[in-house]
C-alpha cells in the first residue's frame, strides 16, 4: 500500500474528502517525524511505537576490497509493533 491508497482508504472509511485525508495523513507523519527529531518516543497504544535509537560505531569492512573501514555513531528510527497491530498480522 502506498501513500496515496492510505490516504483513499482514509477517506472512505472515515466519510472525509481524499483532500482532507490527504492533510490528516501529512499532519500525522510530520508530526512523528518532528518528534523523533526531537528525540521523543510516540506512541500509538495496541499500534506500536516509534523511537530513534543509537547505534554504537563499528568496524565493518568494504564487500568489494575486503578492506576494514570504520562505520561512525548513527541514530536511526525505529518502530516496534504493539500487541493489536502483532495480533492482526499473526492471525491472518
Amino acid at each position: 500500500m502506498h501513500q496515496s491508497d492510505l490516504i483513499k482508504a482514509i477517506a472512505e472509511k472515515s466519510g472525509l474528502s481524499q483532500a482532507q485525508a490527504g492533510k490528516a495523513v501529512n499532519a500525522l507523519l510530520e508530526s512523528i517525524t518532528e518528534a523523533l527529531a526531537a528525540g521523543d518516543r510516540v506512541v500509538l497504544t495496541g499500534f506500536g511505537t516509534f523511537e530513534v535509537r543509537e547505534r554504537q560505531a563499528r568496524t565493518g569492512f568494504n564487500p568489494k576490497t575486503r578492506e576494514p573501514l570504520e562505520i561512525p555513531a548513527t541514530r536511526a528510527p525505529a518502530f516496534s509493533a504493539g500487541s493489536n497491530l502483532k495480533k492482526a498480522v499473526t492471525e491472518k
